[in-house]
């Protein structure tokens, strides 16, 4: 957890932007094909996303996609499109975040659109200049949620054991970490077993409550 002694400055708003990339609703979750089926997998990507643009407040929205659905999502909630065909995850975000910070932006709050229980991404736009704040995801392998100074030009390097490569890119860059464990951040859903949600997760999530999670004791 962050730690209590740690003050966080107050951040400027316009100058913080939460920047989620998108994949095509109905390409999104083909892990999870043999538990459900190409419409259910459709609807669980787009409720996800959903969710996690509207815990962004107050911080304004920027999606990073390449699909025509998806940018109309986007606009129909409010939130900028930044449109990155043909250049996969990683490639997609640091084009994006380079743009941003081509028009000012100074911090980049990078999360993942398949985190269900998602909570106090504002909290995460509250850093020093030189820090990284990193989420990692409940393995402790992969990354769900990236913090970071745009003027540091820092390299995304998403995929299987991204944590360590993005804390080696941190020490590379000549910025502090700061490690943020979370319950509801950590909680992403990629594998068919990510489906079944501890009640203390979310017994009150209406992505359990319209059937979209499976909830357990």
């Amino acid at each position: 957890m962050v730690s209590s002694a740690h003050v966080d400055p107050e951040p400027d708003a316009a100058r913080i932007r939460v920047v989620i990339p998108v994949k095509a609703f109905h390409r999104a979750k083909v892990r999870l094909s043999g538990v459900l089926d190409p419409q259910l997998r459709a609807a669980l990507a787009r409720s996800m996303a959903d969710h996690v643009l509207a815990v962004s407040a107050p911080f304004p929205v920027t999606i990073v996609c390449e699909d025509d659905e998806v940018a109309a999502w986007a606009a129909s909630r409010g939130a900028e499109v930044e449109w990155t065909p043909d250049l996969g995850l990683n490639g997609a975000v640091q084009e994006a975040v380079e743009r941003l910070r081509v028009r000012g932006i100074e911090r980049v709050v990078v999360a993942h659109a398949d985190l269900p229980f998602a909570r106090d991404l504002a909290a995460l736009g509250r850093a020093d200049p030189d820090e990284v704040l990193l989420v990692p995801d409940r393995r402790g392998t992969g990354t769900n949620v990236l913090s970071v100074p745009t003027v540091t030009r820092f390299v995304f390097s998403y995929g299987v054991d991204s944590f360590e490569r993005h804390l080696a890119e941190t020490t590379r860059r000549g910025l502090r970490a700061r490690v943020v464990e979370s319950e509801f951040l950590g909680w992403d859903v990629d594998e068919p077993d990510d489906l079944a949600v501890p009640t203390r997760l979310g017994d009150d999530s209406p992505l359990v409550n319209d059937g979209l999670l499976g909830s357990t004791s």
